[in-house]
């Protein structure tokens, strides 16, 4: 199958042909229909988060369920499925209590003694599998509880936004902050996932959805998505536009980027008794400094990974808002493109102008 790897830090990805294994008992091979590019995938680019080389990365994908191991018993060959790459093996602490996000049992994945699910095709060397999925591929061997399937009415290439950018915006509403109606938000950062955290708040009931940006063209766009105010940072200090805005802060802070200045702002912003929550993945060594007497207003800060979801509830019931009108993918997708403009794709997301980059395979 075609895959693009990465096989250094810094390098650009290169189109190859790689080996695929077929199916052991509960593992599930898709044929990719679709994958979003996602920021999270650039930081492994850039080498801001380490991983083992070579690589496929790639995670927020669709596709068709071709063939299935034995004990699979959640889906069959035909089946649409969207994955996640927070997959979970169903039985550990984490998922008996509800939180199948934070599950990390080794069960999802192969052992190290057995055979790689990818490799070269002339070496037969291991080609690194990232997050349980690498979806930047013709095809993906996966876990079955790393996909969920789905209705057929849904298009593929608009389900496979909901397995990253989607479900972390609107998880980090629904599961972690639980925003309820009427409450006051605020998002900083209007790419895929601040875009859809708009437009988790405003399925939730928020009275007061301020969107924060440095670009006119993302804030306009915020609009769409349920933003009822905006504020270019550009032009000042947003956190004293929040507050004056709202007459004392928000009860809700989401912060989309990553960056320190803005998980700072994130929690300045806050009204008394409200909620911070990092979704951007802030750098590995990077520490926040936080006003401890802002502590005593009961002011909070939590993160949000993959928004807390438990992805085979939540990924149907997002299908189901998208195709009842109330979701908006059609317009979180800037632009389709092929497999081999995929660094071309990851250059314009650098710059930061574009929601949502999808890559389309041949059907």
């Amino acid at each position: 199958m075609k895959a693009a790897v990465l096989r250094q830090p810094g390098t650009p990805l290169s189109i190859e042909e790689v080996a695929i294994g077929k199916p052991g008992p509960r593992e599930v091979l898709i044929r990719t229909r679709a994958v979003g590019l996602c920021h999270s995938d650039l930081h492994f680019i850039e080498g801001a988060y380490p991983w083992p080389m070579p690589v496929i990365l790639g995670h927020e994908a669709a596709g068709v369920v071709e063939q299935v191991g034995s004990e699979v018993r959640s889906v069959k060959p035909g089946d649409h499925v969207v994955t996640c790459l927070s997959a979970f093996c169903g039985h550990c602490p984490h998922c008996v209590s509800g939180h199948l996000s934070l599950c990390v049992s080794p069960e999802t994945k192969r052992g190290k003694h057995d055979e790689p699910r990818l490799s070269e095709v002339t070496s037969l060397k291991p080609v690194n599998q990232f997050m349980n999925l690498s979806a930047f591929a013709e095809q993906m061997l996966v876990h079955e509880n790393a996909c969920v399937a789905i209705r057929r009415d849904m298009p593929l290439d608009r389900a496979a936004v909901l397995g990253c950018a989607v479900i972390t915006g609107t998880g980090a509403v629904f599961n972690t902050a639980q925003v309820r109606p009427g409450e006051t938000v605020a998002v900083i950062g209007c790419g895929g996932i601040g875009l859809s955290t708009l437009n988790g708040a405003a399925l939730a009931g928020a009275g007061r959805i301020i969107a924060i940006d440095r670009l006119d063209s993302k804030l306009e766009l915020a609009k769409t998505f349920g933003a009822t105010d905006v504020i270019n940072a550009a032009d000042g200090d947003a956190v004293q536009q929040v507050l004056e805005l709202t007459r004392g802060g928000v009860q809700h802070a989401f912060e989309c980027i990553g960056l320190k200045q803005t998980a700072e702002q994130a929690f300045a912003m806050l009204a008394r008794g409200g909620s911070a929550t990092v979704i951007g993945m802030i750098k590995p060594g990077v520490k926040l400094e936080l006003s401890g007497l802002d502590f005593l207003a009961e002011r909070r800060i939590q993160g949000s990974f993959m928004g807390s979801n438990r992805f085979p509830v939540d990924l149907p019931r997002l299908v189901d808002f998208y195709l009842q009108g109330r979701l908006k993918l059609d317009e979180l997708i800037s632009q389709r493109i092929g497999l081999e403009q995929i660094n071309q794709g990851f250059d314009e997301l650098r710059r930061g102008e574009l929601a949502r980059s999808v890559i389309v395979f041949d059907q």
